[in-house]
């Protein structure tokens, strides 16, 4: 007997070090918009806050016509100019662990379903999550 039948997951941070690449974003995106452009570890601090919380804390004051820029600029940074998805060490195994013993896997995540299958297929895991 099995102890679960579902497994639900956060994925940033917890199967994929986003990390590097939301870093590497919000620096790009303030470059592109003549912002000071924030350290590594400034960049890193802002992660998992609202996205509001997280602009007013790396550009203070920014207009609203400047954060849909912004906006626009982090995404492309981060999404298509993306590097591949890192996975944490292990987690391929613990998914092919869980499937072997019949635990259906979800996600939880801000990301729109979109964005989560796109790096699903980038890292080889849609298999193992996908849409229902």
């Amino acid at each position: 007997m099995k102890a679960y039948e579902v497994v639900v997951f956060d994925w940033d941070g917890t199967l994929m070090d986003s990390t590097p690449g939301i870093v590497r974003a919000i620096r790009a995106a303030s470059q592109d918009m003549g912002f000071d452009v924030p350290d590594e570890r400034s960049a890193a601090w802002v992660i998992g806050l609202s996205l509001d919380r997280a602009l007013d804390h790396l550009v203070p004051g920014m207009s609203d016509a400047d954060r849909t820029r912004y906006l626009d600029r982090y995404r492309h940074h981060y999404i298509e100019q993306g590097t591949e998805p890192t996975l944490f060490e292990g987690v391929q195994g613990l998914l092919d662990d869980l499937v072997q013993s019949n635990v259906r896997l979800a996600v939880a995540t801000g990301k729109s379903r979109v964005g989560l299958d796109r790096i699903l297929g980038r890292c080889g895991l849609g298999h193992y999550f996908a849409a229902t």
